[in-house]
């Protein structure tokens, strides 16, 4: 494993990171450590068609076809 020394760093940023570790139980190197992870090993995206392809084949077109009604009106016909 590396080891990260991360220099000058906004007081801000570190008082933000201490209060972050503190909410989530764990010390700020912690925190460092799985926001850094969050950010950089995210899974990859998908492509839109990848995920087209997962949707289960669950009929035709004609099964989800509207019905119409049997009577239709003109528009603004009262």
């Amino acid at each position: 494993m590396a080891n990260l020394i991360v220099r000058n760093i906004d007081d801000r940023i570190a008082r933000a990171l201490k209060i972050r570790a503190r909410e989530h139980g764990v010390s700020a190197e912690a925190e460092h450590r799985r926001i850094l992870e969050e950010v950089l090993i995210r899974p990859e995206r998908r492509s839109f068609v990848d995920v087209l392809g997962e949707i289960p084949d669950v009929g035709t077109d004609e099964n989800f076809a509207r019905a119409q009604e049997e009577e239709t009106r003109e528009p603004f016909d009262d």
